[in-house]
């Protein structure tokens, strides 16, 4: 696996063509540099010393990694410019989500990278508890588990050894399948005694109840109907006992409702966001960070003074 100084060396010899300049690009010594690319020399066949022209060069192997090197910058990039988005004493109100669906190899120098730039914590959407374990050892502190109607032991056992935050979705099906024509007798009800019993069992497996939030799933495995249901009965969960996390932004039933196509969401997101903080709501999962801090602080300052 590569380590991101071993990335970072890479893009940089890729844009500079030497070991010069990129441990100038670098700011490391050139011993220093020099080590790192014999020892992805002898592990990736990865460079390759042209002596006609007397510079370094990448083989097609390298090239691929710098690619993934270059992946890894702007991965970071994009998530630190997004906490530096909601400046003003909220930092220690945000945390980053990163994804399993990132090349393995990069989602762990992504989130080592993070743990050194960012000062807010880092969770891990997976289903997966060796993709969890891995993601805690290189400095995530969350683990958002959207299988967690499944039999979760496992997971739940690396949850517990690490004390690490655990986020509960309610989902019906897979991922695969959960949109096939979805029912319910009471969604509410359905999902308020989901998230009562999984609380219960979490206890059980060692996971404190500081560290358990509770997540209705909206947009997993229900219609359009059931996700307006879920937010109108928003209070019944937020009287659960554990924090609730709500992800609403820009997904698919907010342009039913509305009549808007994707990238046209934001008003709606917004809406929904008001709206649950207004209910209790303590976490949103949001991709318009700026504009919805905007919204989150205009909403409590109005709350602040209801009388």
């Amino acid at each position: 696996m590569l380590s991101v100084e071993e990335l970072a060396l890479l893009e940089a010899i890729r844009e500079t063509g030497s070991l010069s300049r990129a441990a100038v690009r670098l700011g490391k010594a050139p011993s220093t540099v020099s080590h790192t690319a014999r020892q992805l020399e002898s592990r990736f066949d990865a460079l390759l010393f042209d002596r006609r022209r007397y510079r370094l060069q990448l083989t097609p192997a390298g090239h691929l990694l710098a690619q993934e090197a270059a992946r890894l910058v702007q991965d970071v990039s994009r998530l630190t410019q997004r906490v530096k988005q909601v400046a003003g004493g909220w930092e220690d109100r945000l945390w980053i989500v990163t994804d399993e669906i990132l090349e393995f190899d990069t989602l762990l120098p992504v989130i080592r990278a993070l743990t050194r730039q960012v000062k807010v914590p880092i969770s891990i959407d997976t289903m997966k508890a060796g993709v969890a374990r891995a993601a805690l050892d290189a400095g995530a502190s969350i683990v958002n588990d959207v299988a967690a109607a499944q039999d979760r032991a496992e997971m739940w056992r690396v949850v517990s050894k690490a004390r690490a935050g655990y986020v509960c979705m309610h989902m019906r099906g897979t991922p695969q399948n959960m949109q096939d024509d979805p029912k319910y007798q009471d969604v509410v009800s359905e999902v308020e005694g989901f998230l009562r019993s999984r609380v219960a069992a979490l206890k059980e497996a060692g996971i404190g109840e500081e560290q358990i939030v509770l997540d209705p799933g909206i947009g997993f495995g229900k219609t359009a109907e059931h996700n307006l249901q879920l937010l109108g009965a928003m209070r019944r969960f937020t009287k659960l006992g554990q924090p609730i996390l709500l992800g609403v932004s820009r997904k698919s039933f907010l342009g039913r409702v509305s009549g808007t196509e994707c990238d046209d969401r934001l008003s709606a997101s917004l809406a929904c966001a008001c709206f649950a903080v207004e209910a209790g709501v303590q976490m949103l999962r949001v991709h318009d960070v700026a504009a919805t801090v905007r919204a989150v602080r205009m909403t409590e300052a109005i709350l602040s003074k209801r009388i």
